[in-house]
């Protein structure tokens, strides 16, 4: 005989302001959701120590206490939040069948994955030690700490090209480093870049460390070509190199681009498959804050909620 598996209304994948959200709204609507955490609970903001641009908070916040803060709320309503991993995923069939740290399975009538994106990161020593400290991979979070300072921001893309004109009305001179002898980011950005007055842009230049011991103090890069080297005074220094969506576990079963994000139905929170949502930076390559992700959690708690409603 095979063992009754437990069967979850709304299952939630990911503990960051998305699930949260997701989780406040579906448990005020009596729809008993369980939150899956994941390696890293409350996500990519508890790696963040002040978070200032997020509304409700007027004096500014510390990252991992406004995740406490959401999760509590969420936990008021009755939203039973567990450790866990979730390992793999059956989609072929309502109720859809989750893998919880390789050994337990459930039922989930619908699933809301919120599992977010991690910020890829350069790997040098430096970068970790000083992380929260001067090293940051979000100009449009962190930017306004470096007013009137001098800069590195280290990257080639649109997104390096963005974070250096943000950071570059803030901060008295911005210096890039790209590694390549071109840069890849649009002819219209860079445009923007080379008409901005206090960017400098170091080409063929790689970062050999972050130098500081309690804050970043400066910068010395390499230069690839010459092997020459050069110390840039900076009391900031932004990664600019891209973020990895966490959806491997859904290969092969949802829709999703050539960068791995999943594909949602513009204006909703709806995958290609009907009761599989997806809120948060899992699928928001753009825009990537915590008040965006908040708003699509929501979305995605009403999207699971009607869809419930209709299958009744």
């Amino acid at each position: 005989m095979s063992e009754e598996l437990e069967n979850i209304e709304v299952l939630i994948i990911g503990s960051g302001p998305a699930g949260y959200t997701a989780a406040i709204y579906a448990a005020r609507a009596d729809l008993n959701p369980v939150v899956i955490q994941g390696l890293q609970p409350g996500g990519q903001l508890t790696t963040t120590t002040e978070v200032d641009n997020y509304p409700g908070y007027p004096n500014g916040v510390d990252g991992t206490k406004m995740m406490e803060d959401f999760k509590a709320q969420a936990e008021r309503f009755d939203t039973d939040t567990r450790w866990g991993m979730v390992t793999k995923v059956d989609f072929s069939e309502r109720p859809f069948k989750v893998e919880i740290d390789g050994t337990k399975n459930v039922m989930a009538e619908t699933v809301i994955i919120s599992t977010g994106a991690t910020a890829k990161w350069l790997g040098i020593p430096d970068e970790e030690r000083l992380n929260g400290f001067g090293v940051s991979a979000c100009a449009v979070c962190d930017g306004f700490f470096y007013k009137g300072q001098e800069v590195v921001v280290v990257g080639a893309g649109d997104t390096a090209a963005e974070e250096a004109t943000y950071l570059a009305k803030l901060c008295t001179k911005v210096t890039m480093l790209v590694r390549r002898d071109e840069m890849r980011a649009s002819k219209a950005m860079q445009k923007r870049v080379f008409n901005t007055d206090n960017i400098t842009v170091l080409f063929n230049h790689e970062t050999k460390s972050i130098n500081g011991e309690k804050g970043v103090e400066s910068v010395t890069a390499f230069n690839n070509q010459t092997q020459e080297e050069t110390v840039i005074p900076a009391t900031g220094f932004f990664v600019a190199i891209g973020h990895k969506p966490n959806t491997d576990i859904f290969k092969g079963q949802l829709e999703m681009d050539d960068n791995g994000y999943l594909i949602v139905e513009p204006g909703t929170s709806k995958t290609q498959i009907p009761g599989v949502f997806a809120a948060g930076d899992v699928a928001d390559h753009v825009y990537r804050q915590a008040v965006t992700s908040a708003g699509t959690g929501c979305m995605a708690a009403l999207d699971a909620e009607r869809f419930l409603a209709a299958q009744e």
